[in-house]
């Protein structure tokens, strides 16, 4: 008789790299739970309440048993729709909704599920470093290669592809972009996204350009779309949320947009492993989208002076960084030199304020830590004040 096998998980498992926060998120807890006043600038979850007419709509329709059944894969119709005439007002690009959009559980659901439709068991992706970690989990998960191209500050953040050599960039069949940027927070130009879309025509791989943050921006500026530029659908997908725009993360609502192969590639994926985003979520969506303009201001306005008062405090206290033009996330440079883990839990402990260490993100987040705004300003404001009493 055998003897009973442990359940320890799939191999697969083994290849993800170790959850970086999780020591930082217990102390966080601990923190907490012995009464310390912890400052929360570490998560990226919008701490504003979802706008009111949105949750009206989810409540409406919430009531009616038809919103109770499975929802179409896709995506309701009417949604759909709503996303390609919101898209082409935005960004001047027109879609079809029926083959070049799909709802998704969250953005971040259909980010990691894009290598299961693309790449074969040893393919390759082409992955940022620093970057937001799905994107490398999800390749490893899928059986798939990362190969790590690296965003520096000298070059605004911006990878150049050029330096990949030619015999890898013949081997990739997946490259992962994401503008305006967690966790730097820089932004791209048409111009960087015409570059891309001509070298991913050239060596044939597909672009996913990871969107989230483009309408949390500031003074102005509005961020460009991938799509925007020539030949873009021939190769480029774009992922958008809601969590971030309406402040909707528990929500659990996005889109993909662009290349109808791809979308369709995703969406058979979908099909095998999910049914679809709650109906009267959709109907919620199609609420947010509808008014996005009379939202969108007084949202940006909030993280606009949030952003003021910790770039301006900061700077003061002799950190190195650049004032953000879009996200919700200053990535600063401490003024004394340690590992970003070390400097995280020293700002946990002597000042019980919880920030983001920027190896977390990749190799070359070592020595940055990302703030985020997702707080009141007046807490912000204790903060820089908490971190100039300990002399950072």
């Amino acid at each position: 008789m055998k003897n009973p096998k442990l359940f320890i998980g799939a191999k697969r498992l083994a290849q993800l790299p170790p959850y970086l926060f999780a020591e930082l998120d217990r102390k966080k807890r601990q923190a907490v739970r012995s009464g310390r006043d912890v400052i929360d600038l570490g998560v990226g979850d919008p701490d504003m309440a979802t706008p009111s007419l949105i949750i009206q709509r989810l409540r409406l329709e919430a009531a009616r048993k038809e919103t109770h059944r499975y929802p179409s894969y896709n995506g309701l119709q009417e949604f759909r729709e709503v996303i390609a005439d919101w898209f082409e007002s935005r960004f001047s690009v027109p879609l079809d909704p029926n083959r070049e959009v799909l709802v998704l559980i969250g953005s971040k659901e259909g980010l990691g599920h894009l290598p299961w439709a693309l790449l074969d068991p040893g393919e390759t992706a082409i992955i940022p470093n620093p970057a937001y970690p799905v994107y490398e989990n999800g390749t490893l998960l899928a059986g798939g290669k990362p190969f790590r191209i690296p965003l520096l500050e000298e070059d605004r953040y911006l990878p150049d592809l050029e330096a990949i050599a030619p015999n890898m960039a013949d081997a990739a069949k997946l490259l992962y972009l994401n503008y305006p940027n967690n966790p730097t927070g820089a932004v791209a130009d048409a111009d960087f996204f015409q570059s891309v879309v001509d070298w991913a025509v050239r060596y044939n791989v597909v672009i996913c350009h990871d969107a989230a943050y483009t309408e949390i921006a500031f003074n102005g500026y509005r961020p460009p779309s991938l799509l925007s530029v020539a030949g873009a659908k021939k190769v480029g997908v774009e992922f958008h949320s809601l969590s971030k725009t309406f402040n909707m993360t528990g929500w659990r609502v996005g889109f993909a947009v662009g290349n109808a192969d791809v979308i369709k590639a995703l969406g058979e994926i979908k099909k095998n492993v999910d049914s679809g985003v709650f109906g009267a979520v959709q109907y919620a969506g199609i609420e947010a989208l509808d008014h996005y303009s009379e939202l969108i201001d007084d949202i940006r306005m909030v993280y606009q002076d949030r952003r003021d008062v910790l770039v301006e405090g900061l700077t003061r206290l002799g950190w190195k960084l650049h004032k953000t033009e879009a996200t919700f996330y200053v990535w600063a440079r401490p003024p004394v030199e340690r590992s970003s883990t070390q400097l995280a839990e020293r700002l946990l402990e002597e000042t019980a304020i919880a920030v983001a260490p920027g190896v977390g993100f990749g190799t070359l987040g070592e020595g940055y830590i990302r703030f985020s705004l997702t707080n009141e300003k007046s807490r912000i404001e204790e903060a820089v004040d908490r971190i100039k009493k300990v002399g950072f």
